[in-house]
C-alpha cells in the first residue's frame, strides 16, 4: 500500500533578536509519540538542501521542519551580520521551544556544529537524537577554506543559470550535473539582470568567532551529549578526514558511524538515496 504524500507548509518562526526564520513544515498535527524532525543546513545553503529527505521522513508520518537559517534562503538577514554559532544556536533553541515537542536534529556542517550546541543546551528532553552530516569539531581546514573560496569567488553573481551550474560543476566534479540549471533558481535570486547566491554576503566578510574557542566548545558540548548520535560521512569529503572521524568517535563513543561512498561534504545533496535511507532507519529506530 503507499503512503500518502504528505504537502509542505511554509511557516515562520521567530528566533533570537526578533529575527523571523522561514521554513519547511510537514504533518504539524502528526503524533506525537514520536519525535519531530528539524533539519539545519550548511552554510551557504538553505532548507532545499535537504532535497527528498524531508518529504520522505514527513510521508512516514513524521512532524518535519527545514528551516532556513538567518541570512539564508528567505529567513531575516541579521542587521549586525551576526552569524556565530552561538547566535544560531539561540535561533535553534526558539525555534524548538515553539515546536513545544521533543525534536530529533539533522545537522550538516555548520547546522550540525549548531545542533552540537543546541542538543546539550536544551537537554535530552527536548532533543532525543542528533544526526551529524559531514561535520566535526575538529575538521579539515583546507576544505573547509575550499568552500569559503568557492563562496567568496562568485560574491558577485552569474550572468545566466547556466553559468552558476558550470561553476557548481567545477566545484563538485563527483557530483552528475543536471540536465537542466532550472533546480538552481532554489538557491539564486534573480536581481539586477544577474543571479546571486540567496545567502547574506555578510555571512562571509565578518568573522564569526574564534575557531580555535569554538573547537573547543563544541568537542565539549558534544562529549557531555548521552543522547543517540549518528556521524555520517562523505567519503570523498575534504572536510572531515578519516582521523577527525576516529577522534571524534573516541571522544564520544556511544555515536554511530557510517560513511557514504559516492558522496563528499555535501553528502545530502550527493547521494540523496543512500544518504536518505541510513537517516530513515536511524531516526524511526
Amino acid at each position: 500500500m503507499s503512503k500518502a504524500r504528505s504537502e509542505a507548509q511554509t511557516v515562520k518562526f521567530r528566533g533570537a533578536e526578533g529575527l523571523f526564520l522561514v521554513a519547511d513544515e510537514w504533518n504539524r498535527g502528526a503524533n506525537s509519540d514520536r519525535p519531530s524532525v528539524l533539519m539545519l543546513h550548511g552554510g551557504g545553503q538553505n532548507r532545499h538542501s535537504w532535497k527528498n529527505t524531508g518529504q520522505i521522513l514527513a510521508d512516514d508520518g513524521l512532524h518535519v521542519v527545514a528551516l532556513d537559517s538567518r541570512g539564508h534562503g528567505d529567513s531575516d538577514r541579521s542587521p549586525e551580520a551576526n552569524y556565530s554559532v552561538d547566535i544560531l544556536c539561540e535561533d535553534t533553541l526558539a525555534v524548538l521551544e515553539q515546536i513545544g515537542r521533543p525534536v530529533m536534529l539533522i545537522g550538516a556542517s555548520m547546522g550540525g556544529m549548531t545542533g552540537i550546541l543546541a542538543a546539550r543546551a536544551a537537554g535530552p528532553q527536548k532533543v532525543t537524537g542528533l544526526v551529524l552530516v559531514d561535520v566535526v569539531p575538529r575538521y579539515e581546514k583546507s576544505g573547509s577554506a575550499r568552500i569559503r573560496d568557492f563562496m567568496f569567488n562568485h560574491i558577485h553573481g552569474f550572468d545566466t543559470l547556466e553559468a552558476a551550474a558550470e561553476a557548481v560543476a567545477e566545484y563538485l566534479p563527483h557530483r552528475t550535473k543536471p540536465r537542466s540549471p532550472e533546480g538552481l533558481k532554489k538557491n539564486l535570486r534573480h536581481r539586477d539582470g544577474r543571479w546571486y547566491w540567496h545567502w547574506d554576503p555578510q555571512f562571509l566578510s565578518k568573522p564569526m568567532d574564534d575557531p580555535f574557542i569554538r573547537v573547543e566548545k563544541l568537542e565539549q558540548a558534544a562529549i557531555e551529549l548521552t543522547i543517540p548520535i549518528l556521524l555520517i560521512r562523505g567519503k570523498l569529503s575534504d572536510v572531515v578526514s578519516i582521523e577527525g572521524v576516529q577522534d571524534f568517535l573516541a571522544k564520544v563513543p556511544h555515536a554511530e558511524f557510517v560513511e557514504l561512498s559516492d558522496a563528499g561534504h555535501t553528502a545530502a545533496g550527493d547521494d540523496n538515496d543512500a544518504f536518505t535511507d541510513v537517516v530513515v532507519q536511524f531516526v524511526n529506530r
